[in-house]
């Protein structure tokens, strides 16, 4: 249960940081910020995939959790 939390967490961390990347260099000329901003977009939704595929996974521990 931890494990997905955190996986969660730096999920969205990631694509939030990619995104404000994104939005601070759109004033440059070059494509380097926005990979490194896609990089960060494309971890964080592959993290957040991963925590998707174990909360399916994993048993249910009622509602009171």
């Amino acid at each position: 249960m931890l494990i997905t939390v955190t996986l969660r967490n730096v999920g969205t961390a990631a694509i939030a940081v990619g995104l404000l990347i994104a939005m601070l260099t759109l004033g440059t000329t070059t494509d380097r910020p926005f990979i490194l901003a896609w990089l960060f977009v494309l971890i964080g939704l592959g993290l957040r995939l991963e925590a998707a595929v174990r909360a399916r996974t994993q048993p249910d521990r009622g509602a009171d959790h």
